[in-house]
């Protein structure tokens, strides 16, 4: 009998959620927007996704539905359309178009029928087995669509063997060179032990939602949930049950502007490099007035002397005063002009190895910066808590008179978290127009960041009203350049 995909047990939870339904982490905290005037969420927000979180039931039911759907309409067992859909991601209409062009071909690259036919007779009425090599009654051996007779103890060993390496729908038939599989049903009437069927059915499971590009199994420690969407996107996903947000495309850490490809290569280049970077990039700066040694300490990144006072920032060293005007060359790599004529005429490998150095400690300090103001101003939202609710039991004001100022922290890391991926952006864009363009937002962005740790830092201090409008600009900005970027 056809076993369906099934693992679990248990009640089934509708645990399905919206992008801007599920709880978000730090990061990801939004203001409440349930008086503001709804529009459609794909045009307001750039990141807008739509998914569901399911339960491993859940996508079992999805799963089965699909199989029974191609069994029904190309008349096979449900095994023989689970090889199909796998071998062919899920996509039903690509296996019933091939199929109808040319069914022989498409079970031979399926692997589910030999290349070349072959039907085995036996007269004799004991046969010996290819493997074990001990004369059998014929009743006692099987075989795949190849015709390669095993006796049933064999098969059993070879397939108990293949799922303790964690192999499920990739066992092929034990002749040498055969390359046909072992579909489903086939597999688990042979396995007469319950936890090697258990195990069996788990990582064919895995197997499944794995070659299907609409689900993607949480990349969170010990969960189950897996996300479901339509749109096989690099949009951000968060987990309902453990709170992971991540990209549904690639499963790794959410990192929008950068694609999926990029952003792979620039971690495996600070992995790489990472020792060098370290070496090269100090956790102390002098002060450019007065030279006395400064620790950084806080996230943002307009820094005050406190030997003599003098506003700098921290990334450039240059004055704060006049840098509302000069932000764009601080956030920017300049390529040096030089670089071109000493590649041609001199043809001086130190001089370009020195200068891809140079560009790369640019972009990579940068990254490395927001990435640790991010954990220093979890500590400053942890410290202005502690703060606050001090003030609340000293009757100045309830949790609610200062919700404004998490929020604020948590739009505050939202942003934060965007400009740090902007910078494997631009390290891998091509100078042009639109590299400017977007150094230029960026620097907008960034601008507008430190502006806003900068008075969330003096919260106390800073007037509501001009913290809110801020927090404002701050998310325009944002949201500006992930629309002209964001690839969608």
């Amino acid at each position: 009998m056809e076993e369906p995909i099934n693992r679990s047990q248990g009640g089934e939870s509708d645990m399905e959620c919206s992008d801007n339904e599920c709880y978000e982490e730090y990061y990801y905290d939004l203001n409440d927007d349930s008086d503001i005037e709804q529009v459609d969420p794909s045009k307001k927000d750039p990141e807008h996704f739509e998914y569901k979180c399911l339960l491993e039931e859940q996508v079992e039911r999805l799963l089965n539905e699909t199989v029974e759907r191609l069994s029904n309409m190309l008349d096979i067992t449900p095994s023989l359309a689970k090889v199909l859909l796998h071998s062919h991601s899920w996509n039903n209409n690509e296996i019933v178009t091939k199929y109808r062009e040319n069914p022989t071909n498409l079970l031979v690259t399926s692997r589910i029928e030999p290349a070349v036919s072959s039907t085995i007779t036996h007269n004799a009425r004991y046969i010996h087995c290819p493997v074990c090599v001990t004369p059998q009654s014929l009743d006692k051996f099987y075989s795949l669509s190849c015709s390669h007779m095993f006796c049933k103890d064999c098969w059993t060993t070879h397939f108990e063997v293949q799922i303790t390496q964690g192999i499920s729908t990739t066992i092929s038939c034990m002749a040498r060179d055969c390359v046909v599989l072992a579909p489903e049903d086939f597999v688990l009437k042979h396995l007469t032990r319950p936890n090697m069927r258990e195990k069996y059915q788990q990582f064919t499971f895995q197997d499944y939602v794995k070659s299907h590009p609409e689900l993607r199994f949480c990349p969170g420690p010990n969960c189950s949930i897996v996300i479901h969407s339509k749109e096989m996107k690099a949009k951000r996903a968060t987990c309902s049950q453990c709170k992971s947000i991540f990209c549904f495309r690639c499963g790794m850490n959410y990192h929008a502007p950068t694609d999926c490809l990029v952003i792979k290569k620039w971690l495996t280049k600070c992995a790489d490099d990472s020792e060098t970077a370290n070496y090269i990039s100090a956790h102390t700066k002098d002060c450019p007035k007065c030279h006395i040694c400064i620790e950084k300490n806080g996230g943002c990144n307009h820094m005050q002397c406190y030997n003599c006072k003098h506003d700098f920032c921290w990334m450039c060293l240059g004055d704060w005063k006049s840098h509302g005007s000069e932000y764009y060359e601080c956030s920017r790599y300049r390529e040096n002009p030089n670089i071109a004529h000493e590649s041609v005429h001199a043809q001086n490998v130190l001089f370009q190895a020195r200068e891809a150095l140079k560009k790369y400690l640019h972009y990579y300090e940068r990254w490395e910066n927001h990435s640790k103001s991010l954990k220093l101003e979890e500590q400053t939202l942890e410290k202005l808590r502690s703060r606050i609710n001090q003030k609340v039991m000293s009757g100045l004001g309830t949790w609610i008179d200062w919700q404004y100022l998490f929020s604020a922290a948590g739009l505050l890391a939202k942003c934060r978290y965007t400009l740090q991926y902007t910078y494997p952006f631009a390290y891998y864009m091509d100078p042009g127009p639109r590299k400017e363009l977007f150094e230029y937002q960026q620097a907008q962005l960034e601008a507008e960041i430190e502006n806003l740790s900068w008075k969330i830092e003096r919260a106390e201090t800073t007037d509501r009203g001009d913290l809110e409008n801020q927090m404002d600009i701050a998310e325009k900005r944002r949201t500006t350049l992930l629309k002209d970027f964001l690839d969608v």
